[in-house]
């Protein structure tokens, strides 16, 4: 490996360590409130963080987690140390036993070190939504009326598809017979049933579109579905770790109505009123001065974006080139071994990218670490590969002279084939890196940061000036590193080479 080459590996390792410092030691001994990523949630976690933060615990936010499963792991992990949930979601999706009682459920979750608190006033219920003009048309008012149709079209939220209380029950208790049934994000099905691609989805019964898009709530005519009374979960320790943290959260129970819910909700999705304000806002009818953090520019929020994107990329992608270097030197002297290890790696790119984040999860628990080791699984081929093909591909007079030259195979190695092998592994580094800026952005599901997170926010809001604050950076970062590393080529490759 040529001088430049171990050089160039240095400075990015040095790099990567300066950025790994700074990222870990933003966050203190705080007290760590999620979120699911729906508004509502969204908006309860912040009410949750913020009241904390009155009462004078430091306290974080780590918003729109993902789903029910993402956020229960990260409680019971540790990862986090409360978060708004439902009582229907928790006997049907976390403990799987809908006959529970209310004292039943608090047992069982004690029984998980896990504490619920009283209802905080309202319950958000999952329905089933139509356009009002199309469902006076078919006269539905029911789920009964609505089993009627078997040719409607049904766009459901992943969560809903497999969920015990969801779909699956749905279809059993009510006879569905529809067919047509797609997989889709909760807050682009609105869009979808207002353009009039679905004919009809799943609903949260506080969701504000509701009002906006003129949607009729189908009834449940035959009671399926259960309570869900919005309340939050605490680990059992919290009183221990954080004290005061437990009184200042009771203060919500009963606090909060269905209406004000909805209204809430309403400002923060239709108002694009930030959500910090709008909880402010709401803690202040109760009595709670809870001032919103101050707004920050655009510019600030896309630097602190870059910051925690580059943390992401550097680490992973450094990680992959010190693993997939040496396996793809060992797959082009091994015949045999050598197609063992690129089928392993091969079969690592096809594993889709959300489901390596989930899985994950139990592992390494949320935020980076998880998002960086799937980052640095998808990298190994593109380096394996074209280590190996490049060595491979060096003409066999070539090897015969440094033989009889006399020099050692790690010598060889060393001062021949990598120098020579070195425009196809810079190939394949630059296509790791390329990529991984990319799938990087997935990384905000399980609260790694990044550019993912303005992407995500802005989707569940329809605010396309957010989304474009991830979308835009991320592009011209893939373009910048493949620049770069144009640039890198002409120093580390040797100059015969590129001639």
């Amino acid at each position: 490996m040529s001088r430049r080459f171990r050089l160039a590996l240095a400075a990015l390792a040095l790099s990567t360590v300066a950025l790994g410092s700074c990222h870990a030691g933003a966050r203190g001994r705080v007290l760590q409130v999620g979120s699911k990523k729906f508004t509502e949630s969204v908006l309860l976690g912040e009410i949750a963080t913020q009241l904390v933060r009155s009462s004078g615990i430091p306290a974080e936010h780590r918003a729109q987690l993902g789903g029910t499963q993402v956020l229960w792991n990260a409680l019971t992990g540790g990862e986090i140390d409360v978060y708004p949930d439902y009582t229907g979601t928790l006997r049907a999706d976390v403990l799987h036993d809908l006959t529970l009682d209310e004292a039943g459920l608090r047992r069982a979750l004690a029984a998980r070190g896990v504490t619920m608190s009283r209802s905080l006033g309202f319950a958000d219920s999952y329905a089933i939504g139509m356009r009002e003009e199309e469902a006076a048309r078919l006269h539905i008012r029911t789920l009964s009326d609505f089993a009627k149709h078997p040719e409607l079209a049904l766009g459901l939220s992943e969560e809903f598809l497999d969920r015990e209380d969801g779909w699956p029950g749905l279809r059993a208790a009510y006879h569905l017979p529809q067919t047509k049934v797609r997989a889709i994000d909760h807050d682009l099905a609105y869009r979808a049933l207002a353009s009039g691609k679905l004919d009809a989805i799943d609903l949260y019964t506080t969701d504000p579109e509701i009002l906006y898009y003129k949607l009729r709530v189908l009834a449940d005519d035959r009671g399926y579905f259960p309570d869900y009374a919005a309340v939050l979960l605490s680990r059992a320790d919290l009183p221990a770790r954080f004290p005061g943290a437990e009184a200042a959260l009771a203060r919500l129970n009963g606090a909060i109505s269905t209406e004000q819910m909805a209204k809430l909700s309403a400002r923060a999705k239709l108002d694009k009123e930030p959500e910090p304000e709008v909880a402010a806002g709401f803690l202040s009818m109760l009595g709670v001065h809870a001032a919103a953090p101050a707004r920050i520019s655009i510019a600030h929020r896309i630097l602190r974006r870059t910051g925690e994107h580059l943390v992401l990329v550097a680490i992973s992608l450094l990680a992959a080139i010190l693993f997939a270097l040496p396996l793809g030197i060992v797959a082009a002297r091994r015949e045999k071994l050598g197609q063992a290890i690129l089928g392993a790696t091969g079969v690592v790119q096809t594993i889709p990218s959300l489901a390596l984040l989930v899985f994950m999860i139990p592992l390494l628990g949320i935020g980076a670490p998880p998002a960086i080791f799937a980052l640095f699984l998808y990298s190994l081929l593109p380096i394996v590969r074209n280590t190996c093909t490049g060595l491979t591909d060096i003409p066999p007079s070539i090897r015969e002279s440094a033989v009889a030259l006399g020099l050692s195979p790690g010598a060889r190695l060393r001062l021949i084939e990598l120098p020579l092998a070195s425009r196809a592994i810079l190939a394949g580094i630059k296509t790791s890196a390329v990529l991984n800026v990319g799938t990087a952005t997935l990384g905000a599901i399980i609260g790694a940061g990044g550019y993912g997170q303005p992407i995500l926010t802005g989707i569940r809001l329809d605010d396309l000036s957010l989304i474009l604050q991830g979308a835009v950076p991320a592009a011209l970062l893939a373009l910048l590193v493949q620049g770069l590393f144009d640039l890198g080529e002409r120093w580390l490759v040797p100059r015969g080479l590129t001639l």
